[in-house]
């Protein structure tokens, strides 16, 4: 019976990604019209005002994960997690480790991670965060993202030498990672990616909300929600929640020092039925200050730009996003 069960889920997991991206075409062209930092393969990072704290945060992130790597070959691979990945690796060589998932936070991850899970829930509009971490030689192949209404960050942690051995093309466009620096791109765009060294490469990787004037950014943030809601990440969630049960059963805490947060982890009861509602409620928390900030930092933004219209300044282009003033 479970074996049907699971069976009936991967169709309809498969049947709503297709209908979904099909459902999304026409709304992803017209979220693209109306964005505010505009339509380009790569954004300037210091359009937005988190990005600095982050970057100045990197050392930080960078320790706690130079501690989860002491156990690289237990983090799961992407597509343990995210079955659609699938698609475009079938090996161990791109490992992740989850702190958020389209809104649901991971327990685990931050009771191994906390000052990383600190930053980026300072981040308006934040929707998933985790490491995502590139063996020697692993290549992604050309893919693009699922929904444009997000844009996809990467702040580099452990970065391969020479830095043109490690690259990430979107559109036409080649870019290079570089320790505690930033990218900002549209994943909606075509987009590769190659670790051609032979050494580890590993970025804080997060999807945030794009910024959108109203009526859009309210269409956008009920598109998040239903996908957020969907077969798909409830698949994801199961197989998460899984793979860190198998992590905790394996012991060998990651040092000594971690025994009191993981002991809090397992007490909190991310197990089964106890773990919804813990869940439910911090998801729930989660996506209304996400909303609340971005909304604040949008609407600081468009009265900014109204204005200056009033003071006869002219009206910016509705492309123009501001440092310091766009939640992404």
């Amino acid at each position: 019976m479970s074996g049907a069960g699971g069976l009936l889920r991967k169709r309809l997991t498969a049947f709503s990604i297709g209908a979904g991206e099909r459902l999304l075409a026409p709304i992803e062209r017209h979220l693209g019209r109306r964005s505010l930092c505009g339509e380009a393969p790569f954004f300037e990072p210091s359009r937005f005002g988190w990005v600095a704290e982050l970057e100045r945060g990197a050392p930080l992130m960078r320790a706690e994960l130079e501690r989860l790597l002491r156990r690289r070959e237990q983090l799961p691979s992407f597509q343990e997690i995210s079955s659609d990945q699938r698609a475009l690796t079938d090996d161990d060589r791109w490992k992740t480790f989850f702190l958020y998932g389209y809104g649901h936070r991971t327990e685990l991850g931050r009771a191994l991670c906390p000052q990383t899970t600190a930053l980026v829930e300072r981040v308006p509009g934040m929707l998933t965060a985790m490491f995502s971490i590139l063996s020697p030689g692993k290549r992604i192949p050309p893919h693009r993202g699922p929904y444009k209404g997000l844009l996809r960050y990467h702040l580099g942690l452990i970065v391969p030498q020479p830095a043109a051995s490690c690259w990430i093309r979107v559109g036409t466009e080649v870019r290079h990672w570089q320790e505690g620096a930033s990218l900002l791109f549209d994943d909606t765009y075509e987009h590769e990616v190659a670790n051609e060294s032979d050494q580890l490469r590993a970025v804080l990787f997060l999807d945030v909300i794009r910024p959108l004037p109203r009526p859009e950014r309210e269409l956008n943030r009920a598109v998040i929600a239903a996908i957020a809601h969907s077969p798909f990440i409830a698949e994801a969630r199961r197989n998460q929640r899984a793979w860190e049960q198998r992590f905790l059963a394996t012991g060998g805490l990651l040092d000594a020092g971690q025994a009191g947060a993981v002991q809090q982890f397992v007490c909190l009861g991310v197990q089964d039925r106890e773990l919804a509602g813990h869940d439910q409620d911090a998801e729930g928390d989660h996506h209304r200050a996400a909303g609340a900030d971005h909304d604040r930092e949008v609407a600081a933004h468009d009265r900014e730009r109204a204005g200056q219209a009033l003071e006869g300044k002219g009206k910016r282009e509705e492309g123009d996003c501001e440092p310091g003033r766009v939640a992404g």
